[in-house]
């Protein structure tokens, strides 16, 4: 297994001589997780508050739904050159401007007095998530030797990466309620700056001993042809998937992220090494994220909108139900470090996923009258902790086996798999629901979409399963 730590003599994000237990290693950790938290949360954080922004910023219908697909797109397309930056001009460097990029577009967006200013702050905002999100789970990985330990710092970052998504709805919902819409965005300043200056201490600098150039012909094509396809998935939601405004940035950015591999094969300093997708462990793990990607990613989304427009709950109350669901996969998250050594990583990984399985079909006998107790606690339970303990192996195998120089780039490619499955899976899924509900606005309408989507999901997600049998790694090997 080829470790992904310097050597001693090496400057590393903290010195491997230093215990794991040590206050600078929990402040790398804190530090790391406080970003991942920050980032994953202003994926859903606004959904909440679209309305109050609407009527304050006279946003249209497509203007509203951009306030979504800005930050996404920007977020997605950039992350691969993120983790590359890392590398190449430090992950401390990166860390530090990727979240000041972040907070003062935060705090743009949250003085914006006309739409477009809200729009441009959120595109802001994704670009310094996608230099920020690489280097958190880099300088984590950086900071604690290949091991146990690692596995369960891999655990933190990913319960915490998880709860930031599913607090996302709670925490907007308290916020625009208590507050205003702006407050969604404003949260992210104090945060960010207390952030910034612990960051500025304890972390220190690290970086791969390569030359110090980027590829700048795979930079552009690789930001294009992803960003292009996140338009593309975008466009759905408004055009269908028939549409050329769908058809056109779809095909157009597969053609450039096909050019982008055809270029960087012929590269003396690649981008993206395709060599390290020989690396059993990184490729396979990467796919079982997109796959799991696109099925959690929606689950979210589903359950919110079955109890707002079904059950009848408000913003609140619908964020404070999920709440001990989400609980439920940072518990799966944590706990999977200490089942690992006992059962495996690929194991672990097919268990919790085959567990989320279970959860979906649950979840898809949901009805217009349906209790709380066995339509959104019971149902929710089970997806959340099999995820979370599926998540968790699949990061740690995707981040195994590649030389410390691409640490920052296959964290990109961590993130990247994860937020592609889940754009791509919650617009195919959304779809599925629109097409069974055919127009019909009735909770007992409604229902039956919803149900069809988690039942699709389900089947996602036994489709993984199957990937991970046939492709992730059996023992230690990478290979």
């Amino acid at each position: 297994m080829t470790a992904m730590v310097r050597a001693p003599a090496e400057t590393d994000a903290v010195h491997i001589s230093a215990p794991s237990g040590s206050p600078r290693t929990w402040a790398v950790l804190l530090a790391a997780c406080a970003g991942q938290f920050l980032v994953v949360l202003d994926v859903s954080v606004v959904n909440v508050a679209l309305p109050s922004m609407r009527a304050d910023l006279g946003l249209s219908g497509s203007g509203l739904q951009w306030v979504l697909n800005a930050y996404s797109i920007a977020f997605a397309g950039f992350m691969l050159l993120g983790g590359r930056a890392a590398d190449l001009f430090g992950r401390k460097a990166m860390f530090l401007t990727g979240l000041a990029v972040f907070t003062l577009a935060s705090l743009a967006g949250g003085l914006a007095q006309e739409g477009w200013e809200l729009l441009a702050a959120r595109a802001v905002q994704g670009l310094g998530a996608a230099v920020l999100a690489p280097a958190t789970l880099t300088i984590l990985t950086s900071a604690v030797p290949e091991g146990v330990a690692r596995t369960r710092a891999i655990g933190t970052w990913s319960a915490v990466g998880a709860g930031g998504g599913a607090a996302g709805g709670l925490v907007g919902g308290v916020l625009t309620d208590l507050l205003s819409w702006r407050w969604v965005l404003l949260i992210n300043v104090p945060v960010g700056v207390l952030v910034l200056a612990g960051a500025a201490v304890w972390l220190t600098e690290s970086r791969t001993e390569r030359v110090r150039r980027l590829d700048l012909p795979g930079a552009v094509l690789v930001t294009a042809g992803l960003a292009t396809v996140a338009y593309g998935i975008a466009q759905t939601e408004e055009q269908g998937w028939g549409a050329a405004a769908t058809l056109l940035p779809l095909v157009g950015g597969v053609l450039l992220l096909g050019v982008f591999v055809a270029v960087e094969a012929r590269a003396k300093a690649p981008l993206m090494p395709l060599g390290l997708f020989r690396v059993r462990a990184v490729s396979a793990a990467n796919a079982a994220m997109f796959v799991c990607g696109a099925a959690s990613f929606s689950m979210w989304f589903f359950m919110t909108v079955y109890a707002q427009n079904v059950l009848g709950y408000t913003p609140l109350d619908a964020g404070l139900a999920l709440i001990p669901s989400s609980l439920s996969i940072v518990l799966g998250s944590k706990l999977a470090p200490r089942l690992m050594p006992w059962v495996g990583a690929r194991n672990l990984a097919l268990f919790g996923t085959l567990m989320a399985v279970a959860g979906f079909g649950w979840q898809s006998t949901m009805t217009a009258d349906g209790t709380y107790l066995s339509s959104i606690l019971g149902p929710g339970l089970l997806m959340m902790t099999g995820l979370g303990l599926a998540s968790t192996p699949l990061a740690a195998l995707a981040t195994t086996g590649a030389a410390d120089d691409d640490a920052g780039l296959v964290s990109g490619l961590v993130n990247t798999s994860r937020t592609m499955g889940g754009a791509l899976g919650l617009a195919v899924l959304s779809t599925v629901a629109a097409s069974r509900t055919a127009g019909g606005a009735s909770p007992e309408a409604l229902t039956e979409g919803y149900a069809l989507a988690f039942r699709t999901g389900g089947g996602v997600l036994l489709a993984g399963v199957v990937l991970m049998l046939l492709w992730l790694p059996r023992g230690p090997s990478n290979t």
